[in-house]
C-alpha cells in the first residue's frame, strides 16, 4: 500500500512516500480504507527526533484518520463494511487498573497509532473495533479525521479536567493551532467567554469571527495586564494552553484566585518557573491533560453534532505532498487543521 513514513530522524529527507506492507487485521479489529488524515505536532517530532517514543523504523506517520470500513469481523453488530468512520488513535490494553476504571487514556500500556505503531498517512490502517466511530453523514473525511486528536484533547481539557462552566472566562494561548482553535470553538459552544492570544493580527481577526470575545496581540501587548483590564482586574477562571515555558508567567498572572490552568503541551519548553508563592497563596490549580478516552470521543461527537461545531480545515494536500504539508505546519502560519487526502 502507499504510505508516508520515516526511515530515521532529523529532517525532511527522512520522510518518504512509497510502498509499505498493508496491515494484517487481527480478530476484533477493523481494517479501514483511509480517505483523509490531518497533521499534528507529533508528526514533526517523530520526523525530527522521536526521542522517548518506542517505535521501529520505518514508521508510518499520522495519528488521526477517517475513511471507510474495508474489513471487519462478521459477528460485529455495530459496524459494517463500507461504512464511513473516524478513528480514536489510542490503543489501550483494557486490563490495567486505569482501563478498568474507565480511564483508557491513562493505560499503562497505551499505544498511539503514528507513534508506537504504524499510523494513518497510508491507504489502510487496522485498529480495535472500539476505536472506530461512525462519521456523521454531512462531515467530510478531513473533518472526521481532525476531531480525533485536537478536538478530543480540547474537550478533555475543558470539560473533564477544568470542568468549565458557562459563566466563566477562559484564556486561550496561541490561537490558530489545532488544539487552541478547537478550544475556542468548544468553549464558546459551552457558553464561556473567551480571550484569545496570538502574535499574528490576521489570526486574531479570524478568532473574532469564530466568536472570541476579546483578543490580545502577544507581539505588542502584555498579556497578563491586558487580561486583567479585560476582566475588570479579576483575572480568568481557566487558562487553556499548550505552549509551555514561553507563556507560563503570563498564564499564572492571568488567573483569578482559585483559578485553573490546564495544559497539554510544551512546544516552547517544558521547564517553566513554578511561581510557587503565587500558586499556593492564590490557591491555583495546575492540571495536565493528554488526548481523551474513547467514551469522551463519543460524547464530543454528539456535542459537536448538536451544537454545529465542526473542525476548521485550512488546507488539504495530497499524500505525495506530505513534505509541503509538514513545512506548512512547521511554519506556524496556519489557522486550522492541515489535512492529507489519501486516494
Amino acid at each position: 500500500m502507499k504510505a508516508a513514513f520515516i526511515t530515521g530522524h532529523g529532517g525532511n529527507d527522512v520522510v518518504q512516500v512509497g510502498e509499505r506492507p498493508g496491515p494484517e487485521r487481527a480478530p476484533g479489529e477493523v481494517r479501514v480504507r483511509l480517505h483523509a488524515a490531518t497533521l499534528n505536532r507529533v508528526d514533526l517530532y517523530m520526523r525530527d527526533s522521536g526521542a522517548g517514543i518506542t517505535h521501529r523504523l520505518p514508521q508510518i506517520l499520522g495519528l488521526d484518520g477517517a475513511g471507510v470500513i474495508d474489513e471487519i469481523d462478521a459477528s460485529d453488530a455495530l459496524l459494517q463494511p463500507g461504512q464511513r468512520v473516524l478513528l480514536h488513535p489510542g490503543i489501550a490494553c483494557g486490563r490495567c487498573e486505569f482501563c478498568l476504571r474507565g480511564g483508557d487514556v491513562l493505560c499503562a500500556r497505551y499505544q498511539l497509532i503514528g507513534e508506537h505503531r504504524d499510523g494513518t498517512f497510508a491507504q489502510f490502517v487496522s485498529v480495535p473495533a472500539r476505536n472506530v466511530l461512525p462519521l456523521p453523514d454531512d462531515w467530510s473525511f478531513a473533518e472526521g479525521a481532525a476531531i480525533g486528536v485536537n478536538h478530543l484533547t480540547a474537550w478533555r481539557m475543558l470539560v473533564t479536567q477544568a470542568q468549565i462552566q458557562p459563566w466563566e472566562t477562559v484564556l486561550i494561548f496561541g490561537i490558530g493551532g489545532g488544539v487552541s482553535l478547537a478550544g475556542l470553538q468548544l468553549a464558546k459552544a459551552l457558553g464561556a467567554r473567551v480571550i484569545a492570544t496570538s502574535r499574528h493580527a490576521g489570526k486574531l481577526e479570524q478568532a473574532r469571527a469564530l466568536g472570541a470575545d476579546h483578543v490580545i496581540d502577544a507581539s505588542r501587548e502584555d498579556v497578563a495586564k491586558t487580561v486583567l483590564t479585560a476582566t475588570g482586574g479579576r483575572g480568568v477562571d481557566v487558562v487553556f494552553e499548550n505552549v509551555g515555558e514561553a507563556v507560563w508567567p503570563a498564564a499564572m498572572k492571568s488567573l483569578v484566585r482559585s483559578g485553573r490552568l490546564v495544559t497539554c503541551g510544551a512546544t516552547s519548553g517544558d521547564q517553566p518557573g513554578a511561581d510557587l508563592r503565587r500558586l499556593f497563596i492564590r490557591q491555583l490549580r495546575v492540571i495536565g491533560s493528554t488526548l481523551g478516552t474513547v467514551s469522551e470521543l463519543h460524547d464530543l461527537l454528539a456535542f459537536c453534532q448538536r451544537h454545529g461545531v465542526r473542525p476548521v480545515i485550512e488546507q488539504t494536500f495530497a499524500l505525495d505532498e506530505v513534505h509541503a504539508a509538514l513545512d506548512r505546519l512547521e511554519s506556524g502560519e496556519q489557522f486550522g487543521k492541515i489535512a492529507l487526502a489519501i486516494d
